[in-house]
């Protein structure tokens, strides 16, 4: 099939969105589809790199990062629209959504889209964000997505959150997968020492890792007041803060205030390749956020066969089982025991790893790839009006795929 990715953040950011686009690109063409991808360029100009198509754009001012398209592409979207794809699969509801959307139309392609974000924990981003609230963000949705014909949610929380906005479409719930081999390949003694001398981490120091963007949503504050109330010395552990975004700044100053200098080590962003060996330095893998929709870096943790210390979540169901592979906190004082629970009883930390291990495996690329492909055949398909397709379990068995029920010849 002639498949084309829509999406408005690409390689010159690192983020789960990225994460999943390039994923997905890998495992559909391992499979033998023809896969061309339209994104917005880090640039003024538009140009086409391979398999990609670039779209000149200017910085949104809205987050650090995010870029919107300047009119005036048209002969692009032609390109595109001429080369007839089957399937248009939309990774982020704005900018490049539009483009998709029209070329979906024009071709009669199937048009899918893959639901990342929970725009609630964004407005405070957007100027006067702070007076909308989820009635707008559901309005928007609502309106947005209405010529989509399926939504994939990657878990069932983002499914449940786009049914209370009153978006009427069906849900199938895949999974994002990862490159489990690059999170389960060990690292050089070597590596993990020369990051440890960078962070001024001590041999034998115990390591507890937050690993992401640093946006305000993420909530990273409080794992800066947690780690205080935990209280352990920075003889026997500290907090390794890795990732940039905008509330870095504050989180610095709230870690000096806090009096947290010699016990949290606030990284900057690291460089893709050596995201695995974070992981591997580690003892535990920390996060407060609740606005994850999956949450790859728990997924990363997993694989790398880290215990997990998280808030409470629904995106963590077949990710976190309290007590096998970690434990999610509500409340300060239950992360900092925690934390101490896993670093100090070294028997429980490993029998936790190797849970975390386990649980990872069903989030590879392979299965991801499977499943994505089988939605498309059969919603290609149903749009030709050739059949309703029976429910398929063969890729995800776990999950729980909405809508896929009770195959019917169309009149």
């Amino acid at each position: 099939m002639k498949i084309l990715i829509t999406t408005d953040l690409f390689r010159s950011t690192i983020n789960g969105v990225v994460t999943s686009v390039l994923n997905l690109e890998e495992e559909l063409q391992r499979q033998g589809h023809e896969v061309r991808i339209l994104t917005v360029s880090d640039t003024g100009k538009a140009y086409q790199e391979g398999n990609v198509w670039y779209l000149r754009s200017i910085p949104s001012g809205i987050y650090p990062g995010v870029r919107i398209p300047i009119p005036g592409d048209g002969a692009y979207r032609r390109e595109l629209t001429e080369w007839m794809p089957d399937v248009v699969h939309s990774q982020c509801e704005f900018c490049t959504f539009s483009y998709g959307k029209q070329i979906a139309e024009d071709t009669g392609a199937v048009l899918i889209h893959t639901c990342h974000t929970l725009y609630e924990q964004y407005t405070k981003y957007i100027p006067m964000g702070k007076y909308l609230g989820t009635a707008a963000v559901a309005a928007c949705m609502r309106w947005r997505l209405r010529p989509v014909d399926r939504i994939i949610a990657p878990t069932k929380k983002v499914e449940r959150t786009f049914l209370s906005y009153g978006v009427q479409k069906k849900t199938a719930i895949i999974p994002t997968g990862i490159k489990l081999e690059a999170f389960t390949k060990p690292v050089s003694e070597e590596v993990l020492e020369g990051l440890r001398e960078e962070c001024g981490i001590r041999p034998g120091v115990r390591v507890v890792l937050s690993l992401g963007r640093l946006g305000f949503e993420k909530k990273v504050d409080e794992l800066l007041y947690g780690w205080k109330e935990a209280g352990i010395p920075r003889e026997e552990a500290m907090l390794l803060i890795v990732g940039g975004g905008p509330a870095e700044g504050s989180l610095r100053t709230l870690s000096q205030e806090l009096g947290l200098s010699d016990r949290v080590c606030f990284y900057g962003m690291a460089k893709p390749e050596m995201v695995p060996a974070f992981y591997q330095l580690a003892d535990v893998f920390v996060c407060a956020s609740t606005s994850e929709t999956q949450g790859l870096t728990y997924v990363e943790a997993l694989a790398s066969g880290l215990p997990l210390v998280c808030r409470r979540d629904p995106c963590l169901a077949g990710v976190l089982e309290h007590g096998k592979n970690g434990y999610s906190f509500r409340e300060r004082a239950e992360f900092g025991s925690y934390v101490k629970e896993i670093l100090f009883h070294k028997e429980k930390r490993q029998k936790m790893s190797a849970c975390s291990r386990e649980l990872a495996k069903v989030f590879g690329t392979e299965s991801f790839g499977r499943a994505v492909n089988d939605l498309y055949k059969k919603e290609v398909r149903l749009h030709e009006g050739t059949f309703v397709f029976e429910e398929s379990e063969a890729a995800f068995p776990k999950w729980d795929w909405t809508g896929y029920a009770n195959a019917k010849r169309l009149p």
